[in-house]
């Protein structure tokens, strides 16, 4: 299709995420993509700074990631799994199980990352509701949190600042704290612990996003606040989740957050990375006691079962996509790309209208005193040949793993141009 054809039909028929109907920016058209390369349809050629929206960890067209899919395809690609079951999905949830926190033990799969939370938050309700304590159905996370488009991850994502404040009055009221200081501080853990001893007997979980904020603001904080969080919850008798969509799978130099503090959750929740980047697909884990507690309910199941729960074909790349990270040294690639991005957002400290620069494993984030002019920092980057999709006050890049030493330097020096137009 001719692209100012297929440009005039998009801009008829198709609604793009946080776009306006029709949309008011020209999206470019993708041809192809190979490595860490999107092939446009006017011949231009950009590198992902971004994986993706932070799930095409590998790259794209990877050999091993597309075998992985022929191979299903030729086989099933989907069944439904109410009643069945097959070899992708127990072989992913074995893995699951096996490379998340020791004591998560059972793995629900779904079909999003914010689909995921809502089953989590499902979970911790039906959990006190089985123990006769149906008051508890309110959730505590702390301000600056992202978790999903879906209405209770809505209910959890900062009221002000998530992009959800059109709907307050209508979600789900849950409590909020301040955001977390960047370093560990005594008092703000006092606070949580005064507002759970406030609203013990109606509080049913702690979710939070475990070291990084994403969508929220990309904002980094202590490790030591999950250890706090863990005996918090342990003394108020409520649930801990993390939100791992964004950080699973090595985007903070650690396999998943959770491991920088040495802590467990209760539940856990993935997306993104999980499959590579290929198909949608989560998955919500929790410990046995999470389950054991659901089960001996009146209504003993979890009334959840998406259309493509277990999907193999994303079930058979996840499972690639795994043994693909795990094989390589993952660990070491991630601290080269935080050193070369340490290296290369330095010139944008002490800049003119930058607040802060901030790096941690495959994360890189320059942060504006005011909001970002999408239009001329997206324009700044596409002429530095790459992708980046600043938003707020933010111009950060997650680059795929698989991101060359003089690619990085492309994607940096571009984060800088945007930045600097912004």
């Amino acid at each position: 299709m001719d692209p100012d054809e297929l440009i005039a039909l998009d801009r008829e028929h198709v609604w793009h995420p946080y776009a306006p109907m029709p949309a008011t920016q020209r999206p470019l058209v993708v041809s192809s993509a190979s490595g860490v390369r999107l092939r446009l349809a006017d011949g231009g050629e950009l590198v992902d700074g971004m994986s993706s929206w932070w799930a095409a960890i590998h790259g794209y067209a990877h050999p091993a990631l597309d075998a992985a899919v022929r191979e299903q395809v030729g086989r099933m690609s989907h069944v439904m799994f109410g009643g069945l079951t097959h070899e992708p999905a127990v072989r992913l949830a074995r893995t699951l199980v096996d490379i998340t926190p020791g004591p998560l033990r059972h793995v629900f799969f779904c079909d999003s990352g914010s689909v995921s939370v809502e089953v989590a938050i499902k979970m911790c309700l039906q959990y006190h509701r089985s123990l006769g304590r149906p008051a508890k159905r309110r959730m505590l996370t702390w301000r600056g949190g992202y978790h999903g488009d879906t209405f209770h991850p809505m209910s959890v994502t900062d009221p002000d600042g998530g992009m959800h404040s059109l709907w307050r009055g209508v979600l789900p009221e849950q409590l909020f704290v301040p955001m977390p200081p960047v370093e560990y501080d005594p008092a703000y853990v006092a606070e949580l612990d005064e507002t759970l001893r406030r609203h013990r007997d109606e509080v049913a979980g702690i979710i939070v996003e475990p070291v990084v904020q994403g969508a929220g603001g990309m904002r980094f904080h202590s490790p030591r606040y999950l250890n706090a969080l863990r005996e918090l919850a342990d003394e108020h008798d409520v649930l801990l989740v993390f939100d791992e969509i964004a950080t699973g799978f090595g985007r903070t130099g650690a396999l998943f957050a959770a491991d920088h503090a040495g802590v467990t959750p209760d539940v856990m929740c993935i997306g993104k990375a999980l499959t590579g980047g290929y198909l949608s697909m989560g998955a919500t884990l929790c410990v046995p006691r999470v389950a054991q507690g659901i089960s001996r309910g009146e209504t003993p199941v979890l009334a959840h079962g998406p259309t493509f729960m277990g999907n193999p074909l994303a079930a058979a790349v996840a499972n690639a996509s795994i043994e693909l990270l795990l094989s390589g040294d993952w660990a070491g690639t991630v601290t080269g790309i935080e050193a070369g991005l340490i290296h290369g957002l330095a010139p944008a400290r002490g800049r003119a209208g930058v607040l802060d620069v901030r790096v941690l494993g495959a994360i890189g984030v320059v942060q504006l005193d005011h909001d970002v002019d999408m239009a001329a920092a997206t324009k700044a980057a596409v002429e530095h040949g790459v992708w980046l999709r600043p938003f707020r006050d933010l111009v950060y890049t997650m680059p795929p793993y698989i991101t060359a030493d003089d690619d990085l330097e492309r994607i940096c020096a571009a984060v800088l141009a945007a930045a600097e137009v912004a």
